[in-house]
């Protein structure tokens, strides 16, 4: 079979096989396909760049920000950073007239120091409950320094706290934090525990302390053997702490230590080791109880006896006797 070869003559006279001619078109068409490709990427990316770039930017000021609003920024100079890693805060400092005097901040730094050391004592003195007697010092410590930020005498440099820490804004928060803690100091009566002074407990605290440690003592060393043995051998020293309570009791003497280590002692002594003791007071109870018990039989024996004397008594009457004698005397008159 015979091959036929075309021809291609150009312009400038030179001849090509028509083969090799479309190889080459061929060869431009593909590469203008890639060139329109590489532009349509790159437009594309540029679209997504723009898109990530303006959704990190704040578009639209906040609702309740009219759009002529100086508080919106549409400055060319000034312009917000991408970065939101970056957030704007507050100034470091203000004019001097406005901020607190160095005497004042080194009062509120003390008063940020002593209110942790006295919540670090009060959170394991909650049980057993020992708030007064482990955190009396930490609640002096704390009481004198806010004592120095309320106070209405000038600091060094003729300066006062009182205002600038206390007063200066809606939440007052200095006071606000220790009127919290000062709750729970009154709350807990730890005035009836602890000396005016704030030094130390107070010498009826000691004492019952020193009666409550004896009981302890004494309910440690028989309870190993026979729990008979606790309530025979403990009942004088378990009866001079129950006295001692009740009359601190009376006297409104009592803070909730000495209230909840007098609670667990009786738990001990009347569940863990099953004991009682019979009390003074139920004595002249059970005498009246029995006195009103028995009141009404007496009584109904009483009426019942009084009656029958009644029946056996006979009654004359004296105006028939009188009858009698004047009708004797009429008539031995006739």
């Amino acid at each position: 079979m015979e091959t036929r070869k075309s021809w291609v003559v150009w312009s400038d006279g030179r001849k090509q096989s028509s083969f090799l001619a479309m190889s080459l078109h061929r060869n431009d068409l593909v590469f203008v396909l890639i060139s329109v490709s590489i532009h349509a990427f790159g437009v594309i990316n540029a679209v997504d760049v723009t898109a990530s770039v303006s959704a990190a930017k704040p578009q639209q000021a906040p609702s309740y920000l009219s759009p002529g609003s100086s508080a919106v920024v549409s400055s060319p100079v000034f312009k917000p950073a991408v970065d939101s890693a970056l957030s704007i805060g507050l100034l470091s400092s203000f004019p001097e007239d406005l901020e607190i005097s160095e005497y004042c901040t080194g009062l509120l730094r003390l008063f940020g120091q002593r209110y942790v050391t006295y919540v670090d004592c009060l959170v394991p003195a909650a049980r057993p409950v020992k708030v007064c007697q482990d955190c009396f010092a930490a609640y002096h410590s704390l009481f004198e320094v806010f004592q120095n930020i309320s106070s209405d005498q000038m600091g060094p440099g003729n300066v006062s706290c009182r205002d600038s820490i206390l007063r200066s804004d809606r939440l007052m928060l200095v006071f606000l934090l220790y009127s919290n803690l000062d709750t729970i100091w009154q709350k807990s009566n730890c005035q009836q525990c602890i000396t005016k002074d704030l030094k130390g407990r107070n010498n009826d605290t000691l004492y019952f302390l020193t009666l409550l440690n004896q009981t302890i003592t004494c309910f440690e060393k028989y309870k190993q053997g026979n729990l008979t043995e606790v309530c025979k051998n403990c009942e004088v020293t378990y009866k001079g702490l129950n006295e001692l309570y009740s009359g601190m009791e009376k006297n409104n003497t009592l803070c909730i230590d000495l209230e909840d280590a007098m609670n667990m002692t009786r738990k001990l002594w009347s569940k863990t080791f099953a004991c009682s003791s019979p009390r003074a007071e139920t004595v002249p109870v059970i005498a009246v109880s029995s006195f009103m018990l028995f009141l009404p039989i007496i009584f109904y024996l009483s009426s019942f006896l009084h009656s029958e004397q009644k029946k056996r008594k006979l009654i004359h009457p004296k105006r028939a006797k009188s009858y009698t004698s004047l009708m004797n005397i009429q008539d031995k008159q006739s």
